[in-house]
């Protein structure tokens, strides 16, 4: 676990939607580089990250951001298994996200204690979430399946379910997205673009949450 004091780091919001308008999806191959990452969206205004479990280095790069960056909410993401969502806690994660669910992830996810967004893509899975008592998921990959339009046309038949879509989501196509009365959130792909993160160019990365923060007003 974490060796980060439990009131360093911010509390667990009521709603993981609600806290940043993008939610920034981050792949480190590298753990210092994770950490420079983290520090950067910070300074560009965006408190929050979900960090993929997609490298061998990611857990590792969790637990270095929960200790040297406390302040940001830190977020597991492509939680695959009940055993991911187990490490992701011990690795320090504050919240989890699948890019689907089935029975056992969902209960997997649900026993860490943590807010998870589980991944939703049709009409079924949202009302499998709803029928578990879950109302905050993600859409993904979202432009694929339908995206902002399809979003649209269910919010009046599931008015409960709430989304972060995530998959194709752009700067150009976010304001749509957040326009929607059923979207907290999206999941931004664009902000930790990998030539900025081999030139160590963290200064940009912050102009790019900056930036970032003001599509939820455009």
């Amino acid at each position: 676990m974490s060796s980060t004091p439990e009131s360093a780091a911010p509390s667990v919001p009521a709603s993981v939607l609600s806290v940043v308008p993008v939610m920034p999806v981050v792949v480190a191959h590298r753990v210092e580089d994770a950490v420079q990452i983290a520090r950067a969206l910070v300074a560009g205004g965006l408190p929050a990250i979900e960090l993929t479990l997609r490298t061998p280095v990611a857990l590792d790069a969790m637990r270095a951001i929960a200790d040297e960056v406390p302040e940001i909410l830190l977020g597991a993401g492509t939680v695959l298994t009940p055993g991911h969502a187990k490490q992701a806690l011990d690795a320090g994660a504050r919240f989890l996200v699948s890019p689907g669910a089935t029975p056992s992830l969902l209960a997997g996810m649900a026993d860490t204690g943590l807010p998870f967004l589980p991944g939703t893509a049709t009409v079924s899975e949202v009302l499998i979430c709803l029928e578990a008592g879950i109302t905050e998921m993600k859409f993904f990959p979202a432009e694929v399946s339908g995206g902002a339009p399809y979003l649209k046309a269910i919010a009046s038949p599931v008015p409960e379910a709430r989304f972060c879509p995530t998959g194709g989501v752009t700067p150009a196509n976010a304001p749509t997205y957040l326009a929607l009365p059923n979207v907290g959130c999206v999941g931004g792909t664009w902000l930790t673009p990998p030539a900025l993160v081999e030139q160590q160019d963290w200064d940009g990365i912050t102009a790019l949450a900056r930036a970032a923060v003001s599509l939820a007003e455009a």
